[in-house]
């Protein structure tokens, strides 16, 4: 979709997001939009990303995908959530500071708790803690204030109790070890997930276009780094997709030498449809995306709510294990990819929880 050159209220139109706030502050150069897209099981809730788009109509596509996903994400979980998500344009010259981001907490305050935020890409518990001063709908807030701290570790969990599930679907066996895995993007979520799985003895790869973050994981873990420009086409057994998303496309997919996909990424197939049906045809097994990586959204659901302690989000996010297999086999069962089999499930329930609100 060429948002440039498309009338803004048919996208949303057809995009069927209930509300989209652009936040602008000249003087501190903040620009983000805050996308909605559902809130019938709840209020919405997702990360506030940063990151240097092209131009505003990118940010503006990203957004309205991302707080989608993280619709059918809380769905498929089990949780009371809707579905929303934030980007700020990042603009070198701008001091993103603590005014920057405690201006940015009053446009979250001003929805007044319809929207959640949390951290995502470019933002850290820090700047969590900014927001935090001018409003109380923020999640993922460091521990020295009474929050969950960083969701990182949780969502790295949940990926890898996938893989583990994923595997023991094509193998017969969930053991990781000995496996050839490469993880692309070792950021907070992928240095977590590679914990899991040198513990686990695989073998492990790593690619990142940010130096620093290699280091850290070559210091702490034997890995071999593989050029970013190599990881499309890179033998592997696993394929553990942890950056940025819509790396899942026809020219891609074509060069892809591995049996299974499985990463913290949002978004990964740029059609879900086509993309997803072109992995079926290669025999690639995609696990879908938005169930794999919820361990993250689950940790701050259970800091919204109340009720947080590390053993009751743990508790919440090994269900996927069980689920991604039920997911596979209705895949199977309707001749779907498994993304498309896991948005039905999602949208089921979403379905059922509109059809009990209309009756009260």
């Amino acid at each position: 979709m060429n948002i440039a050159q498309t009338n803004l209220f048919e996208i949303l139109q057809n995009s069927e997001h209930e509300q989209v706030t652009f936040c602008h502050d000249h003087e501190l150069g903040l620009k983000a939009i805050i996308a909605i897209h559902n809130t019938v099981l709840g209020p919405s809730l997702g990360g506030t990303r940063v990151w240097a788009y092209e131009d505003e109509s990118k940010a503006l596509e990203d957004v309205l995908r991302l707080s989608r996903g993280m619709t059918f994400k809380s769905s498929i979980s089990g949780i009371n959530l809707g579905g929303g998500k934030a980007v700020i344009i990042a603009d070198k010259d701008t001091k993103r500071d603590e005014f920057f981001w405690r201006r940015y907490g009053q446009f979250v305050d001003k929805l007044s708790g319809k929207y959640i935020t949390a951290e995502d890409v470019g933002t850290s518990p820090r700047e969590i803690e900014y927001i935090a001063m001018e409003t109380q709908y923020v999640s993922g807030k460091p521990l020295h204030i009474g929050g969950s701290g960083d969701p990182s570790p949780f969502t790295a969990y949940g990926v890898y109790i996938s893989m583990k599930s994923s595997w023991k679907k094509i193998t017969g066996k969930e053991s990781l070890s000995n496996t050839k895995i490469l993880v692309q993007g070792v950021g907070h979520v992928g240095q977590f997930l590679v914990d899991h799985l040198i513990q686990e003895g695989a073998a492990v790869f790593v690619s990142d276009i940010n130096l620093q973050n290699l280091k850290k994981v070559s210091d702490k873990h034997k890995v071999t780094i593989v050029d970013p420009k190599e990881v499309i086409g890179f033998e592997c057994d696993i394929f553990s997709p942890c950056a940025l998303g819509a790396i899942l496309n026809p020219e891609s997919i074509a060069l892809l030498k591995c049996q299974l996909i499985c990463g913290a990424a949002n978004n990964q197939l740029k059609e879900e449809q086509r993309d997803g049906d072109e992995l079926v045809k290669r025999q690639i097994t995609y696990a879908p995306d938005f169930l794999i990586n919820a361990g993250g959204v689950i940790n701050c659901y259970t800091e919204v709510i109340g009720t947080y302690s590390k053993e009751r989000t743990i508790s919440l996010i090994d269900p996927i294990y069980d689920l991604l297999s039920e997911i596979f086999d209705k895949a199977n069962m309707l001749k779907v990819n498994p993304q498309i089999a896991a948005i039905k499930m999602a949208e089921d329930r979403i379905q059922k929880a509109n059809i009990i609100r209309n009756k009260l």
